[in-house]
């Protein structure tokens, strides 16, 4: 028998259950996978406590990297034997075997294990579009990344600098300073510790940020429309602690003509051929090594509590995978 993660209601890591499920004859387009690793993301966290509504009850997890058991009928793409990855719905991720689309499953390199492949597409994917798509960073562009020591600024932080951008990073605490310069960051700013618009102009010489990538919300959001130049670009990517409140047009046009974005990956790679695109790039970028999975602690399915609370607790310091029993 195989076994998934089901939830019935939001609440605390404790409303996901393990529970039994048998294998199906895969349907039109779709495929039977047998997972090897299952990425684990901060919106799945998000998912399962009630922030970001999902269809309920059923499955949770958006990311995971195994090997094709079965093909239903009109599948093309794969066959049985290969060594697949995704990101992205149907929910239902936190499985040791699943059915999935066909036509969303990425073909995985060789040089990719199912581990690094589970910690680095959802991550991956999310830095491409948002250092390519939703801000063009460039030679000398100025960014001000928090979560400098969190799992996804593990892949934004070395791209950003290969990309030769100037990176600033916010983290939480002086414990998570070390780990942030490691990364990349040209400076590292400990919120809470300093004027966070002041500390930026200094190290920018009064030229701002073009660029800041807010994933706190609520407590930061002010803070961060400060450190901007003009017309600098706002991209609120979170909300770890709370919505950020609603801004007035007038605001932007008062600070300096600005830019704010709310992106999301569904709108960045739902489309096929753009997701397939992205997911190339980020594979590309891994095999290069430009990226590097670094995971910070695997746990088994059956841990997927602790996997989550150390997300929410701020513990975790890189990608979690969980590994079917």
């Amino acid at each position: 028998m195989a076994h998934e993660i089901h939830i019935t209601k939001t609440g605390s890591p404790d409303v996901l259950q393990l529970r039994e499920v048998s294998r199906s004859k895969p349907a039109p387009g779709e495929t039977w996978i047998a997972q090897e690793s299952i990425g684990v993301n901060y919106l799945d966290v998000m998912q399962r406590s009630g922030a970001v509504p999902i269809p309920l009850p059923g499955g949770i997890g958006l990311e995971a990297a195994g090997r094709v058991l079965e093909v239903g009928p009109d599948v093309t793409n794969v066959k049985e034997g290969d060594r697949v990855a995704y990101a992205l719905g149907p929910l239902g991720a936190y499985a040791s075997e699943r059915a999935y689309p066909a036509n969303r499953l990425i073909a995985l390199p060789e040089s990719l294990s199912f581990d690094d492949a589970a910690a680095i597409t959802f991550k991956g994917i999310t830095a491409q579009y948002l250092l390519k798509t939703t801000y063009p960073v460039g030679p000398g562009k100025v960014l001000l990344i928090y979560g400098a020591a969190g799992a996804l600024c593990q892949f934004m932080i070395p791209w950003a600098k290969h990309l030769n951008a100037y990176v600033i990073g916010v983290v939480s605490k002086q414990s998570s300073v070390e780990t942030a310069r490691q990364r990349g960051c040209d400076n590292v700013l400990v919120w809470g510790e300093c004027d966070l618009p002041s500390e930026v102009k200094a190290l920018t010489g009064g030229e701002m940020a073009d660029v800041v990538y807010d994933g706190i919300g609520k407590d930061t959001f002010d803070a961060s429309l400060s450190c901007l130049r003009t017309r600098g670009t706002m991209v609120s990517i979170g909300a770890s602690s709370g919505a950020p409140h609603s801004v007035e047009v007038g605001t932007l046009n008062s600070r300096g003509s600005l830019f704010l974005t709310r992106p999301s990956i569904a709108a960045h790679a739902t489309d096929i051929n753009e997701y397939q695109a992205r997911a190339a790039e980020v594979y590309a970028a891994a095999e290069a090594g430009i990226l590097a999975a670094d995971i910070w602690k695997t746990y088994s399915l059956t841990q997927v509590s602790d996997a989550h609370q150390s997300l929410e607790s701020r513990k975790a310091m890189g990608p979690i995978v969980l590994r079917p029993e």
